[in-house]
């Protein structure tokens, strides 16, 4: 099970990452922001505003 989580948790950085740099937003920073936040990140990638 802790692989899995591994896993998805580091799929949902690279994720954010992309979403990031659609926004003009540099892609490595919300990568590392996700490492330590998973989905509290996404919450904020996705509502904040393009660049």
């Amino acid at each position: 099970m802790n692989n899995e989580y591994v896993v998805g948790w580091g799929t949902l950085a690279l994720i954010n990452a992309g979403i990031a740099q659609g926004k003009n937003r540099s892609g490595l920073n919300w990568f590392l922001l996700s490492l330590l936040f998973g989905p509290v990140a996404t919450f904020f990638l996705v509502i904040s505003d393009k660049r």
